[in-house]
This record gives C-alpha cells, sequence and structure tokens, in this order.
C-alpha cells in the first residue's frame, strides 16, 4: 500500500487491504477516511467491509466518496469535518491517494492556508499530480452564483444562501424552524445560523424563497423576514395547496388566497439577487406549489430530484402526481449539461457524508430513476416505491405552519400555542 504523510495529522495512501486496519492504531492512526466510491473495480472492499474493519481495530471512520469529476464543496467541508472529529492521526484513502489529497489541499485553498498556484508544486513533493485539484479552484472562482448548503441532520433538509459575489446580495432558499415533535419545543437554531453566516460575509438578504409547503420541517420564512426585512416568495399555485389542506384542517377561516407571502411566482416570473437574474420554473408533482429557482447556473431543484445514488422524489402526498413530477423533471434536465442543481434533501445513503450538489449531466448519466428511463417505467416505479413509505413524521404539523409562510398558530388564551391533528386523513399508516 503507498502512503504519503502530508503533516502531523494526515496520511494519504491506496486502497488498504482489509487485514492492514488491525495494524493501523500500532502505527499511530486513529481513524480511517474512505474517499473511494463503492463499485469502482472487482474485488474491491467496499465501504460496510471497511466501516466493520475500523470498528473492530476501534478506530473512527467517516465515508466520504468522489470522483475527480463530481467534487462539490460539500465534500470538501465532509473531509475537513471528518479530520476535526478524529483524535490523533488520520489515514484517509481513494484508489491511489489522489482524491483524498485533493479533497485536503481543497479546502487548504478556500480557507486561505494554501495559495493556488502553489498548489501542483505541492502536490509533486508529495508524489502526486494535482492539476486536477487547480482546474476544480478556477472554476469554483469563476461561478456566479455562490452556493452555500446548511445540512439539517435531524430532517435531512438543505437550507440554501445564494449568492452574487459582485454585488454581496443573496437569496434564502428553503429554510428550516427548528421543532421537536416529542416535546413540542421550538427553536431558531437552523436560521440563526444562517443568519450568522450572512452577518460574517457581510451579505445583503434580498429574498427569502421556499420552494414548496414543506412536509417534513418548519419553514423558517416568517421568522427571517422578521430579522432582515426581506420579502419572502414561493409558487403561485400555494393556493392550491391551501385550499386542500384548509379542508383537512376543518380551518374554514384561513386565507387561501396566499396572502401570507409577499410574492407569489408563476411559471417563468423573473427576479434579481443583485446582479443576478432569478427565473422560476413551475415543478410540480411532488406537491401541487413546487417551483424550482434558476439564479445563474445554479438550480434549486426541492424535492423533485436527489443525488444520482438516491433517485426522485415521492409523489403521493395530496396533491401529488407521478406522472406530473416526471414532466417537471424532463424541463429541469432541459436545462444546460453543465447546469449545477441543489437538492432539497439529503439521507446519507450507506452512511456517505451528505451531498447535495449534482450537475444535469450527472443525473442524466447516473440517476437510476432517470438514466434510460421512459415515462411509463418511472411512473410504475414511483408508484410501486411510493406504495411502500409511510407517510412523514412531521407532515400534519408541518402543513399547518407552512401554509400560513412559517407562521406558528396564534398563541391561545393562556400564552400557549397548539397545533391540530385530522385524525383518518391521510393513508400511509406503519402498521
Amino acid at each position: 500500500m503507498h502512503a504519503a504523510r502530508i503533516d502531523d495529522r494526515l496520511t494519504v495512501s491506496a486502497q488498504p487491504e482489509l487485514a492492514a486496519f488491525g495494524g493501523f492504531a500500532g502505527q499511530g492512526f486513529t481513524a480511517v477516511i474512505n474517499s473511494r466510491p463503492d463499485g469502482e473495480e472487482p474485488g474491491q472492499p467496499g465501504n460496510a467491509a471497511e466501516a466493520a474493519a475500523a470498528r473492530a481495530a476501534s478506530l473512527d471512520y467517516a465515508f466520504v466518496p468522489v470522483t475527480g469529476a463530481t467534487i462539490t464543496e460539500a465534500d470538501i467541508r465532509a473531509f475537513q469535518n471528518a479530520m476535526r472529529r478524529a483524535k490523533g492521526l488520520v489515514l484517509a484513502h481513494c484508489k491511489s491517494g489522489m482524491r483524498a489529497l485533493t479533497l485536503h489541499v481543497l479546502g487548504e485553498v478556500l480557507d486561505g492556508r494554501m495559495k493556488r498556484e502553489d498548489v501542483e508544486a505541492f502536490g509533486a513533493r508529495h508524489g502526486f499530480a494535482l492539476s486536477g485539484a487547480a482546474s476544480w479552484l478556477d472554476r469554483h472562482a469563476a461561478k456566479a452564483p455562490r452556493v452555500t448548503g446548511f445540512h439539517d441532520e435531524r430532517t435531512g433538509s438543505i437550507q440554501y444562501v445564494v449568492v452574487d459575489p459582485a454585488t454581496k446580495a443573496c437569496a434564502i432558499i428553503d429554510p428550516v424552524f427548528d421543532f421537536d415533535e416529542k416535546s413540542g419545543a421550538t427553536a431558531t437554531t437552523n436560521a440563526d445560523a444562517i443568519l450568522d453566516f450572512v452577518r460574517r460575509e457581510g451579505l445583503t438578504v434580498a429574498w427569502i424563497l421556499d420552494t414548496h409547503p414543506h412536509a417534513d420541517h418548519f419553514s423558517a420564512a416568517h421568522y427571517l423576514r422578521g430579522k432582515t426585512g426581506a420579502p419572502t416568495a414561493i409558487g403561485a399555485h400555494v393556493v392550491d395547496v391551501q385550499r386542500l389542506w384548509r379542508d383537512i384542517y376543518n380551518w374554514p377561516d384561513m386565507k387561501t388566497d396566499g396572502s401570507q407571502w409577499d410574492r407569489l411566482f408563476a411559471d417563468g416570473d423573473t427576479f434579481k439577487v443583485g446582479e443576478l437574474e432569478g427565473r422560476v420554473l413551475f415543478s410540480p408533482g411532488h406537491t401541487l406549489a413546487s417551483v424550482t429557482y434558476v439564479i445563474g447556473d445554479a438550480a434549486f431543484i426541492h424535492d423533485t430530484i436527489f443525488m444520482p445514488d438516491s433517485g426522485t422524489a415521492r409523489a403521493d402526498f395530496p396533491g401529488g402526481s407521478a406522472r406530473v413530477l416526471w414532466n417537471s423533471i424532463q424541463r429541469i434536465l432541459a436545462l444546460p449539461d453543465e447546469t449545477r442543481l441543489f437538492t432539497g434533501h439529503d439521507y446519507r445513503p450507506g452512511g456517505r457524508n451528505a451531498k447535495w450538489e449534482s450537475t444535469v449531466a450527472e443525473q442524466k448519466r447516473s440517476n437510476p430513476h432517470l438514466a434510460g428511463m421512459t415515462e411509463e417505467r418511472f411512473v410504475a416505479l414511483r408508484e410501486a416505491r411510493d406504495r411502500t413509505l409511510p407517510m412523514p413524521k412531521l407532515i400534519l404539523h408541518a402543513l399547518q405552519v407552512n401554509t400560513r409562510g412559517g407562521r406558528l398558530p396564534e398563541p391561545e388564551g393562556n400564552g400557549r400555542r397548539y397545533l391540530k391533528f385530522p385524525l383518518d386523513a391521510l393513508e400511509g399508516a406503519t402498521w
């Protein structure tokens, strides 16, 4: 196994044999980071086997799988987080060590500890050609908007701050208002982390956007509007969702005109984030009101398409349709191949790091729900899969908040707020 000591914390290596894990602790290692996707070649040990070998050797283990063409900032930050969690020396590997070192070097440059012009010489000193890392940095510097994702581990949701680098104007997309269904407690931890980022980066919030009324978390749009003064917006068909859920909740006095938001976007509407133009694509199927926001070379595709290893979103919520979802996906895949796609959720299949950025080309090539798929096969696959899924545990909590723009119910006479649950209103019981 070829290995290169990078510094007093990190060694990168080629693929180790499983039998070697037992000796790593004796060499001073406390953790292993596997940056190699499963299935690259026959006989490769794979993530599950490596994780078991690491546990048996009392080593920490992280799975941050990447290919050279698909590294994103989320992968770089996941690699850094795994390094930070380790209690000592870390062995990071892929097939040759190149991708592991690339993730390290990219983080060093993004955080200002290394200069872009020093990357290739640094790699050469350790026996690696890092021209790919240098090219990644050049592409990254040229992209607009700049996108930062915030992953909420509890709900698997991704929240975004989308920045125009020229003006430092930004949009906040799909922010989470914290809710614990067991205790009924609410908090603003996620939203406050976004506000801290906005202040730290010196940004001005131009928009607070939701892609749809979420079924698995509360929206923090109303809270953030109060903190920033920025307008809120959602797709115009939210009024259809309001009418549907007004009946489910038996709320005859509920306003169903979308007035809870500052703007309702129709298909094709445009808006500005600094000097960047945003465009709205109506993308129903997952919900009646779902929209995609296309800003610069980035598209925020909510729950239409997940990462390529995770397929597509369910379409069995009230008002959902697998066939309508297929047509919405085709509109998204008609964007230029290089368009960056930012998904709304990631549930970390196989225990890998959280990911949220792909491209149109990558989805066409690698997503098993889309590659070589026909409409009829997709509808059959999606409907069969959806029949096996229980309703999200927060759907009855979340929709009565999110159909009102993220507003909690008004306090009652005793000063407390109460949620209302319709019984036997939805299919998808867990028994």
